[in-house]
């Protein structure tokens, strides 16, 4: 891809801004609880900047794009299955999830289930979004790659420096202020860009012919199941994220938390739908552009040079965001949770250092799965670790919230590891049924037994 250097510097002017603002906000940083909260003191315009910068990542944008190369507008089903969850999350669990004033998912099912629950939670949801942020690095790597013309090994260590000045510094003040900036960006330019796209279209009727044959204006072009299926793994992995769940504790009131959600939702589900339309007539005009790539040449070759540049500006900075965001919820987690039992010294600034090196090491682990994985689909990743992280912990969460202490702790530990393993096999093996539904099947067959056990002895003693 051929970058003029005036797109180039407006492209990386862009960044530049954003990402110092994020530097900036970092100097009032300086303990473990402003790092990964906030200070708990975040209005609704940080939350929904928070949750919003992640949700806005690669899977979002260019994976949207990618895959409505390939299936028609059925692709705005990413963008438009996060909102619906976020809508959930915001009426029915933020406001009792922010009451408890805790930190992690792990946190809260301790106070349930016990230690080994917590333990469990720490690595499955771990993993699980450890795999959402190889989904932002894979278009980061290959959109770097193409933009400086360098190999991908050199645009993911650009990546990583990229992410690190981010959010390494700030964490999730600067995931906030920088998730606000980022989606001003993104809302205006891509708003431009798709609905100059929708225009290109019914101007060629001809461009037409191009596309398959079928429903490709249908959202349920891949079949009602298939969308009830993806729907479904976006609701359990949305509610079960540590990033979202961390900027729903970092609010000031549970009050905040529920309208900060609410308004990340009506941020997110329109930005799908121009990426859908101009996925689609890149498909029908340059059938030969890699599609992970047509988000950014179409904003490059088809737009006004400013327009474009400051689009893919924004771009970057939502795969830059996303992985920044989403590492920071490993990290918070797998130090918070796991590794702080292993040491002696947990003094705060020694506390923040270590939380600041394990999210860095995220970073880097991610971005070499994504150099392995080159070549994959961005919201296969997505799509897997909704699943993954989701099918173990749903239902065990969901009950935590709605009916504390309804389940036995050994019963809710088992099935959060049989049902983890069910779907996880059900990933390797690639089963006809989705990881997702395997994995909450065996979490509802585990706990039903003793839930009603429960009961029968609670009526008994009334």
């Amino acid at each position: 891809m051929n970058i003029p250097m005036h797109s180039l510097a407006i492209i990386l002017l862009t960044v530049a801004i954003v990402t110092g603002i994020g530097v900036y906000m970092a100097k009032s940083v300086h303990s473990v609880e402003g790092y990964t909260l906030s200070g708990r003191n975040s209005g609704v315009s940080l939350v929904a900047g928070t949750i919003a910068g992640t949700c806005i990542g690669g899977g979002a944008t260019v994976g949207t794009a990618q895959l409505a190369a390939a299936i028609g507008l059925s692709a705005w089903w990413f963008t438009l299955g996060v909102g619906i969850s976020l809508i959930i999350m915001a009426v029915f669990y933020a406001r009792p999830l922010r009451s408890a004033s805790l930190e992690t998912i792990s946190q809260y099912l301790v106070i349930n289930y016990g230690n080994a629950a917590g333990t469990f939670a720490s690595i499955a949801s771990s993993l699980g979004i450890f795999f959402s942020a190889v989904a932002s690095c894979l278009p980061g790597i290959q959109i770097l790659s193409a933009l400086f013309g360098i190999s991908s090994r050199l645009s993911a260590l650009l990546l990583l420096i990229l992410v690190a000045v981010y959010g390494f510094f700030g964490g999730m003040k600067s995931a906030g202020i920088g998730g606000i900036l980022k989606m001003a960006i993104i809302w205006f330019s891509l708003l431009v860009a798709g609905i100059s796209s929708y225009h290109s279209m019914h101007a060629s009727p001809e461009l037409f012919t191009a596309l398959p044959d079928f429903p490709w204006f249908s959202l349920f072009g891949i079949g009602r199941q298939k969308v009830l299926e993806n729907l479904l793994s976006l609701i359990v992995g949305v509610i079960c994220t540590q990033t979202y769940i961390q900027a729903v504790f970092s609010a000031s009131s549970p009050k905040t938390a529920a309208v900060g959600a609410l308004a990340a939702a009506l941020i997110v589900i329109p930005v799908g739908l121009p990426c859908v339309m101009i996925g689609m007539y890149m498909h029908a005009l340059h059938p030969e552009v890699p599609p992970i790539l047509v988000l950014p040449v179409y904003l490059l070759q088809h737009q006004p040079v400013l327009i474009g540049s400051i689009a893919v500006g924004g771009i970057l900075l939502s795969l830059i965001s996303s992985i920044a965001g989403l590492s920071l919820g490993v990290g918070t987690m797998l130090s918070r949770d796991l590794f702080s039992r292993f040491f002696t010294n947990n003094e705060p600034a020694t506390e923040l250092l270590r939380t600041r090196i394990v999210v860095l090491c995220v970073v880097v682990l991610a971005a070499v799965v994504a150099i392995l994985n080159e070549g994959s689909q961005v919201l296969f990743w997505n799509y897997m670790s909704m699943a993954l992280r989701g099918g173990g912990l749903f239902l065990p969460l969901t009950l935590a919230v709605f009916y504390p202490r309804a389940i036995t702790p050994r019963w809710a530990v088992l099935s959060m590891i049989i049902s983890t393993s069910a779907a996880v096999t059900a990933s390797v093996w690639r089963t006809s049924v989705p990881p997702l539904f395997l994995g909450l099947a065996a979490s509802f067959l585990l706990l039903l037994p003793d839930w009603f056990y429960k009961i029968r002895i609670l009526v008994k003693n009334t």
